[in-house]
């Protein structure tokens, strides 16, 4: 299909956008990599009467390490993410994720926060920032806030970025000690939505109890869901076989997925237990490597 009729603009500046957003007000959206709004907009789904392109504007695409938070500009693509050192040496669940996402020409442009300012539950980044306790920044004319990942998705493609506010960056603490992180999802096909998947950070302290578990599950949930049940169960433990198959259960009974083309609710649940279970036992060995 073709979208509606749409006016188009494509600021140099970061003021610049926070204007002409401010001036537009609700009638229009943010385009970034495109790769989610655009299929919507064919569709019919999304019939913004503006769009405000960010690509034009410098300074917000960079990955580096600073006092111990890995920070990620919003306009940081896919695949800048696959080729980053400090991702592959601290963060292979971005590489997981990479990998799982459409096809090299969509990495190529879709970027991070575009994956995130979506709100779409069914995305791989929520879950992923929701294991890795990230925090995101978001500008507006009054200058810059930032917001928690768990206070971020609120509602159904609904997130903490206002009208006339753009988010700028995510920032990803780097834990002190041993810690691993995992991420997978089936999907029908390739650059299908997910049938389901799992974020998954495990952090060690020196004799190897976890002292911190993050899970994050993906498109089981109206909005990206934190298994917390299941992180419960292994903080303080030894991670052993038991607390895994305890928390892959609790993560499956407390998901909400929907019966659609991809499989009924049950079929769903038995995935996530079993990706849960995987996904720690994948961080886990990655912590200890």
């Amino acid at each position: 299909m073709i979208p509606s009729s749409f006016s188009y603009t494509a600021p140099s500046t970061l003021d610049e956008a926070l204007k002409v957003l401010n001036e537009l007000g609700d009638e229009a959206k943010i385009l970034a990599g495109g790769h989610s709004l655009i299929p919507m907009m064919k569709l019919r789904f999304a019939e913004p009467e503006h769009l405000v392109d960010l690509n034009n504007i410098p300074g917000l695409s960079y990955i580096n390490i600073e006092d111990g938070t890995l920070n990620i500009g919003a306009m940081t693509r896919e695949s800048e993410m696959e080729e980053s050192g400090d991702v592959q040496q601290h963060f292979p669940i971005f590489l997981d994720a990479a990998k799982l996402i459409a096809d090299p020409q969509v990495r190529n442009f879709g970027t991070i926060g575009g994956n995130i300012a979506h709100g779409d539950a069914a995305n791989d980044h929520p879950a992923v920032m929701i294991a890795l306790g990230a925090e995101v920044e978001i500008t507006g004319t009054g200058g810059k806030r930032t917001v928690g990942i768990d206070d971020f998705f609120y509602g159904f493609y609904a997130t903490a970025v206002e009208d006339g506010e753009i988010l700028t960056e995510i920032r990803v603490p780097v834990p002190s000690g041993k810690f691993g992180n995992a991420y997978h999802k089936t999907e029908r096909k390739v650059g299908d939505y997910a049938t389901g998947g799992v974020a998954v950070q495990i952090e060690l302290d020196d004799s190897g109890t976890c002292t911190r578990a993050g899970i994050g599950l993906t498109n089981v949930n109206p909005t990206p869901l934190r298994a917390t049940r299941s992180e419960e169960a292994l903080v303080g433990t030894k991670v052993t076989a038991a607390e895994i198959e305890a928390a892959g259960q609790m993560a499956a009974e407390d998901c909400n997925p929907s019966d659609d083309l991809r499989g009924d609710a049950d079929y769903k649940r038995r995935v996530i237990k079993a990706l849960t279970k995987r996904m720690i036992t994948k961080a886990l060995e990655r912590a200890n490597s």
